[in-house]
C-alpha cells in the first residue's frame, strides 16, 4: 500500500470510529430512558454534552493543531476515548456518567474532524479530487453510524428494559479506538503545507476570527447550521420515534437508526459520482426538496399503526418502517458538498481554521436540533416533532442559493 493510500485509509478508519461513538447518542438516549428512568427532555441534553464541547474546542484547537501536529493531536484523543470507554462498563451507574462520556467524545472529535479536514487538502491536488475524497470519507462516516447502531442493538435486552448489560458494548469501542490509533501511527504524513512557520498560534487564532466576518463564511455558517439541525433531529430521535410512534421493539428501533445511516452512506458515496457531472447547487437543491417530500409522504402513514410490538419484525413491519429511512439518501450529499465548496475556495494554510469553524457551526446546529426535537417530541408527539423539520428544510433551500452567489463573488 502506498503512503498516500495508507493516510487515506487511516483518515477513513478514524472517522468511522468516531461515527460509532458520536452517533450512538440516539441509542443511548433510548436506553437511558429505559435503564435509568430519564425523561425525554433530560435525555436530549446528551446531544448538548456532545456538541457543545465540539464547538468550543474546535474553535480553540483549529489554530493550534497545525503548530502542535495534526497526527499527534489525533493520537492523544484516541487514547483518551479508549480510556473513557474502558471505564464505562465498570462505573456507569448514574446518568451523569453519560454526560461525561459524550463530553470526552465531543472534545476528541473536535480534534479528529479539524485534523481530518485539514489533511484532505494535504493528500489531494485539485477541487474535484478534494470533493471526491470528502464525500468518500463522509460516506464511510455513515457506514460507521450504520455498523454502530447494529452493534448497539445486539447488546439491548428487549425483555428487561432496566437491564444494563448493553454497557458492555464500550469494551469493544475502546478496542476500536486503540486499533485506529495504531493505524494512524503507521501512516507517514507530511504536514508542512498545513502550517506557516513564521506565524504564531495566536496570530492564526485571530485570523480564524477574521474569517467569521467574511460574507462567504457567514452564509456557509447558516447552511451548515441548518443542515446539521435537520440531520441530527432525524439521526438522534429515530430510535425513540420507531419505538414510540411506529411501535417496534427497542432493539429494532436502534437497528432502524442503522438503516437510516445506511441510506446516508449510500447517498454520500453516490454523490462523489454525481458531482462530477452536475453543478453542486442544482444537486443540493434537488436533494433538499426531495427530503421535504419524503417527510410529507411518510409521516401521514403513522396515523394507523397496530398497537402491539411483540410480533413486529423486519419481515412483517408496516410499510412506513421501510419507507422513512429513504430520506437519508437525499439528505446525505448536502453536508460534504457545501463543506468541500467552502474549503476549496480557501488556500491550504487556512483550511485548518475553516475546518474548526465548520465543526463549530455543525455542533451548534446538532445541539439545537436535538433539543428542540426532544421537547416537541415530549409535548406534541414524535410525528409533529418531525413535521417541524420542514421549516429548516425550506430555509436551507434559500441559504444554498445565497451560498452559491457568495462563492461566485469570492
Amino acid at each position: 500500500m502506498t503512503s498516500r493510500a495508507l493516510i487515506r485509509l487511516s483518515l477513513i478508519v478514524n472517522y468511522m470510529v468516531f461515527a460509532v461513538l458520536l452517533n450512538s447518542v440516539g441509542a443511548v438516549i433510548l436506553q437511558v430512558q429505559r435503564s435509568f428512568d430519564v425523561s425525554k427532555a433530560e435525555a436530549s441534553v446528551l446531544e448538548g454534552f456532545k456538541d457543545l464541547p465540539i464547538a468550543i474546542f474546535s474553535f480553540i484547537v483549529a489554530s493550534l493543531l497545525p503548530k502542535i501536529g495534526l497526527k499527534k493531536g489525533m493520537l492523544a484523543v484516541l487514547f483518551l476515548v479508549a480510556l473513557i470507554c474502558f471505564i464505562m462498563p465498570l462505573t456507569a451507574n448514574q446518568f451523569w456518567y453519560f454526560k461525561l462520556l459524550f463530553a470526552a467524545v465531543g472534545i476528541s472529535f473536535a480534534v479528529i474532524k479539524v485534523s481530518v479536514f485539514a489533511m484532505i487538502g494535504l493528500v489531494t491536488s485539485n477541487t474535484k479530487e478534494h470533493s471526491s475524497l470528502m464525500s468518500t470519507i463522509e460516506g464511510f462516516f455513515m457506514v460507521g453510524v450504520l455498523l454502530g447502531n447494529v452493534f448497539f442493538s445486539l447488546f439491548v435486552n428487549d425483555a428487561d428494559p432496566s437491564s444494563r448489560e448493553w454497557l458492555n458494548v464500550y469494551w469493544y469501542l475502546g478496542l476500536m479506538s486503540l486499533a485506529a490509533a495504531v493505524l494512524l501511527y503507521m501512516a507517514k504524513i507530511n504536514e508542512s503545507e498545513s502550517k506557516r512557520e513564521e506565524t504564531r498560534a495566536w496570530d492564526e487564532f485571530l485570523e480564524m476570527l477574521k474569517l467569521v466576518i467574511r460574507p462567504l463564511v457567514l452564509v456557509f455558517a447558516a447552511s451548515a447550521f441548518l443542515f446539521v439541525l435537520i440531520e441530527q433531529s432525524f439521526m438522534t430521535w429515530t430510535p425513540t420515534f420507531y419505538q414510540e410512534v411506529l411501535k417496534v421493539p427497542a432493539s429494532m428501533s436502534i437497528q432502524a437508526g442503522a438503516v437510516l445511516a445506511g441510506a446516508l452512506a449510500v447517498g454520500r458515496l453516490l454523490a462523489g459520482i454525481v458531482l462530477k457531472r452536475v453543478h453542486w447547487l442544482t444537486f443540493t437543491l434537488i436533494c433538499t426538496i426531495l427530503v421535504g417530500i419524503c417527510v410529507l409522504l411518510t409521516l401521514p402513514l403513522t396515523s394507523s399503526l397496530p398497537e402491539s410490538v411483540e410480533t413486529i419484525t423486519w419481515f412483517n413491519a408496516p410499510f412506513v418502517v421501510y419507507l422513512f429511512p429513504l430520506l437519508g439518501v437525499f439528505l446525505a450529499p448536502i453536508y460534504p458538498t457545501i463543506n468541500s465548496v467552502v474549503l476549496s475556495a480557501l488556500p491550504k494554510y487556512m483550511q485548518s481554521s475553516m475546518s474548526g469553524l465548520i465543526v463549530v457551526f455543525s455542533a451548534l446546529g446538532g445541539t439545537t436540533g436535538s433539543i428542540i426535537t426532544g421537547h416537541i417530541f415530549e409535548s406534541y408527539g414524535g410525528t409533529n416533532a418531525f413535521y417541524f423539520s420542514l421549516l429548516p428544510i425550506a430555509l436551507l433551500c434559500l441559504v444554498l442559493v445565497l451560498l452559491n452567489r457568495q462563492v461566485k463573488t469570492s
